[in-house]
């Protein structure tokens, strides 16, 4: 079985928990041709929990694992969170957050059900399919239902294929590009209904959202990948999937932010692209003050003025040094481009916007078909934590995105069988350490953050 350890995925959860934030909605993203969007009837979770189905109490299937459901359900991990979307916007909180905002009852406002529910039309809705259960199998999967357009009968028929089920619908999860886009809508945000946490929701009190592909996909993982799931839609390759899920990311951010019904409230930019800290600092009237901002060298950008979110072009940097070298210089420069023009007005920023994201999907595409050697991961951990990219960990955002992209990158080396389980032991220490550093966002620590991630980096290395 090509699965992360249980070590690895206790670590990950630790990583959740730092801002965990459920649902995902269907794709909108003409960028990822490969992926076949639905537009077939959502027949339900009750339609997928048959005992011959995905509903046994026992990992004893012979093809599939088919207690697929009871995981999807899990109450106690990060594997349930999907099917507790719902149920989120019934307590205290939730209630809160949706008075301050004035949108009544938030298990019946668009505003949260996007992202909180598998929220279609109701004329897609079959007798089984109920919002309350979430962000459910279908939400992911693609509607199953439509007669015999629809693959939920194809999807276990003798002799059928997947190939064939994703012509009949079928979401195509095993393609990096078409997972992080589906995953971004929720996960980040989309132009689709209810699909976008902006400045003021955050600010009425919605947790901060935060995402690496990879490792919220191993939470989520609720199969094997065993010889069967191998010879049908091959073995994931954990490292394409985090590269991809960079790049996608940041295509997706300057997307929404060109976006002129996004990208603005009112006469004020749309502030939940730019990273918090950079505002939401302690003020003082002490005339002896020193600023608690830290001089960031690959934004060139007035003192005073807000940073853009920033922790996937540090990541994406890093990974194009390594595996797009070709390209890596033109993302750097149109990176710091960007940065510049924002100080500038709109119109120079919105078109810095469109170089910045053509360089990302090219940056994409090209994960997208590369095989990730094993000195290319090695190479890639060591970029991470390298000078010139450590320098840039001067803000919250882009060291929890370090420390999860060092633990997705060493959790994948080890199950692919790169290094051995045995050999990292005393590296989870140092992981366990610069997790740590970013648990609270306003006790960050950053000298202790770069320490423990240089130290883990440099014992990584040494397994090469």
């Amino acid at each position: 079985m090509a699965r992360k350890t249980n070590w690895a995925i206790g670590l990950a959860a630790l990583a959740a928990a730092i801002g965990f934030s459920v649902g995902i909605g269907q794709s909108n993203d003409a960028s990822a041709t490969a992926a076949q969007i639905s537009a077939n009837t959502h027949v339900g979770v009750a339609s997928c929990g048959g005992t011959t189905c995905h509903g046994r109490q026992e990992a004893d299937g012979a093809v599939v694992r088919q207690d697929e459901l009871m995981r999807w359900q899990e109450p106690s991990s990060a594997t349930g969170s999907h099917s507790r979307a719902y149920a989120i916007l019934t307590n205290p909180r939730s209630q809160r957050i949706a008075n301050e905002l004035g949108i009544g009852n938030p298990t019946s406002a668009t505003m949260c059900l996007g992202c909180h529910s598998d929220y279609v039309p109701a004329a897609r809705r079959g007798p089984r399919f109920q919002l309350s259960d979430g962000v459910s199998c279908e939400s992911c999967h693609g509607g199953a239902g439509g007669g015999d357009a629809g693959w939920l009968a194809s999807h276990y028929a003798v002799g059928n294929t997947h190939s064939a089920n994703v012509a009949r619908g079928l979401y195509p999860l095993d393609n990096a590009r078409a997972r992080a886009s589906l995953c971004l809508n929720c996960h980040f945000g989309s132009t689709g209904e209810g699909q976008f946490v902006n400045h003021r929701i955050m600010a009425a009190g919605h947790p901060r959202l935060v995402f690496e592909l990879d490792l919220f996909s191993t939470l989520q993982q609720h199969h094997d990948e065993d010889g069967d799931y191998a010879r049908r839609k091959g073995r994931t390759n954990h490292v394409q999937m985090w590269a991809v899920g960079q790049a996608t990311a940041l295509e997706r951010s300057l997307t929404l932010f060109q976006n002129q019904r996004l990208g603005t409230e009112g006469i004020f930019p749309e502030f939940v692209f730019f990273d918090c800290h950079t505002c939401h600092r302690r003020i003082y009237d002490d005339p002896n003050a020193r600023p608690t901002g830290v001089a960031n060298p690959a934004r060139p950008i007035p003192n005073g003025f807000p940073a853009y979110q920033d922790e996937n072009m540090i990541m994406l940097s890093a990974a194009a040094r390594v595996v797009a070298p070709g390209a890596a210089d033109r993302f750097d420069r149109d990176s710091r481009a960007f940065h510049g023009a924002l100080a500038e007005g709109r119109s120079a920023g919105m078109a810095a916007a469109a170089r910045l994201r053509d360089s990302a999907r090219q940056l994409a595409n090209a994960f997208a078909s590369a095989s990730f050697t094993r000195q290319q991961n090695f190479a890639i951990i060591n970029a991470v934590s390298s000078e010139a990219i450590r320098s840039r960990y001067t803000d919250y955002e882009g060291s929890v995105q370090a420390v999860m992209a060092t633990d997705t990158l060493l959790n994948a080396m080890v199950s692919q069988g790169t290094i051995d389980e045995s050999q990292v032991g005393g590296i989870r220490a140092d992981i366990n350490a610069a997790y740590a550093a970013v648990r609270e966002p306003n006790a960050y620590r950053p000298l202790e953050f770069r320490q423990a991630l240089g130290r883990a980096s440099a014992a990584i290395g040494r397994l090469r």
